[in-house]
């Protein structure tokens, strides 16, 4: 595995002035000087004008990888106007952080449901030579791996779990999900040289042909937790009124009557609508 070393460069400001000062002498002295100096000042101006070459510009958060005839020569990420070996081949490569957004996914989720799903991933280059020697391109390999991430992530998990369900879903659980995509894109791009710094779920919902179906579900599911909670509520108001009445002695009920005032409780309690009560003018046995 081939790992970024510093690349051995000098400030090109510098430099610049060495060689335009030998570049000016020796064409002068090919001009001026006799026959045998202008051969030898020839060769030394050729050899200053391949010098030339070996400037090279390096941007805020970008790094130059040098090679030299296929081998590596390291990685230089020192700002500004740079020289190095003229021969050397130099790759700009980009450390500034990226935004790559997937598009949406059709996949079946943990219980086998169709669901529709897309990821933001944030990431950088941290090394340039795993980034350019271990992978073809990574800007498409960062692509295709996230992706490939993002649908073994949707099929891990549910969209969505009932209450007894102990298991992490992608709908209700988003900054866990986030944090498990984010690792498991990382493990893939470790490899290219890449450091994700976010990713997270930009996207999801249950596919068109089966969205109607399970709205209706999620509706009932949550119909069936208010009922649940409602009743429970009641049960616990028609008790505290029975034992009132009994510890105040407001009114002595028999077994059957007892169960008819906790049956009309209920059902006024209980009920989606308001009630509406008949009033008994007579004897509570009339």
């Amino acid at each position: 595995m081939v790992q970024e070393v510093e690349a051995r460069s000098g400030s090109g400001y510098l430099l610049l002035v060495v060689l335009l000062v030998l570049q000016v002498a020796t064409v002068a002295g090919v001009v001026f000087m006799p026959l045998l100096l202008k051969v030898l000042l020839g060769l030394v101006a050729l050899l200053v004008f391949i010098c030339w070459f070996g400037f090279y510009m390096v941007q805020p958060n970008q790094g130059k990888v040098l090679q030299l005839f296929g081998q590596y020569a390291g990685t230089d990420r020192t700002n500004g106007l740079r020289w190095a070996n003229p021969l050397y081949s130099k790759k700009s490569v980009s450390l500034r952080v990226r935004n790559f957004e997937s598009g949406r996914l059709k996949v079946n989720d943990s219980n086998g449901n169709p669901i529709e799903i897309a990821a933001v991933v944030v990431w950088r280059v941290v090394d340039t030579a795993e980034a350019v020697f271990e992978v073809d391109d990574y800007e498409n390999y960062v692509t295709i791996q996230s992706e490939a991430a993002l649908r073994n992530l949707a099929t891990t998990y549910p969209y969505e779990h009932d209450q007894e369900d102990a298991r992490l879903s992608l709908r209700s659980d988003a900054n866990a999900i986030a944090l498990k995509l984010k690792s498991e894109v990382q493990d893939r791009l470790q490899k290219a040289g890449v450091e994700v710094l976010e990713a997270r779920l930009s996207h999801l919902a249950y596919s068109p042909e089966i969205a109607q179906a399970m709205l209706q579900r999620q509706q009932a599911s949550a119909v069936l937790a208010a009922r649940k909670i409602i009743v429970q509520g009641a049960v616990g108001m028609v008790a505290d009124a029975i034992e009132q009445l009994k510890l105040q002695g407001v009114v002595e009920l028999d077994g059957e009557r007892k169960a008819a005032m906790v049956s009309n409780l209920l059902v006024v309690l209980c009920g989606d609508q308001q009630a509406k009560p008949v009033i008994n003018t007579g004897t509570i046995y009339s």
